[in-house]
């Protein structure tokens, strides 16, 4: 798949995000264009198939998955209430996972949620790496702070240690 093909998938799927009760979705009506399926009922199969992958991993469905119904345009000009779901992130990852691996749609669509999950894990990484850093610098300066009060005090190595022994006995 050629770079310029990739980022306009990127763009379009980005695109067609929409908030829906304040969480991040997809339309499946809008997806299924998307990912290359030109019949609802093939694709319909596919979000079964993502729904039982949920199921399987004790994910509630009705989380990921939102029934809804959309307003459509006919020929005549008059509108009429369709079927279709609101899907999360995780829904639209199952549904790259369940889809036709021939379609190269589907194939970009694995890609890149391979890739997102793989950038998730390095911001993860790397905000414990800077939380780790952060603690070592406040341990750090807590152990000068420490060190500047016992210095001036008085207090050197030997008094610490001939005290320490004084109490063992």
């Amino acid at each position: 798949m050629k770079k310029e093909q990739i980022q306009k998938l990127f763009e379009q799927f980005e695109n067609i995000c929409y908030l829906y009760n304040d969480i991040e979705c997809w339309s499946a009506r809008e997806l299924q264009l998307l990912l290359g399926y030109t019949k609802w009922d093939n694709f319909y199969k596919v979000i079964e198939k993502a729904k039982i992958a949920a199921k399987s991993s004790s994910i509630l469905i009705s989380d990921h998955f939102a029934d809804v119904g959309k307003m459509v345009i006919l020929g005549s000009g008059s509108q009429r209430e369709i079927k279709d779901i609101a899907l999360t992130r995780y829904a639209c990852y199952l549904i790259a996972q369940n889809g036709d691996t021939l379609k190269p749609e589907i194939a970009f669509a694995q890609t890149y949620f391979a890739v997102q999950t793989r950038k998730q894990e390095l911001i993860k990484k790397r905000l414990l790496d800077v939380a780790r850093v952060a603690a070592r610098e406040k341990l750090s300066k807590s152990e000068k702070k420490l060190s500047g009060i016992i210095y001036e005090r008085g207090v050197d190595e030997k008094k610490v240690l001939s005290g320490i022994k004084k109490k063992k006995k």
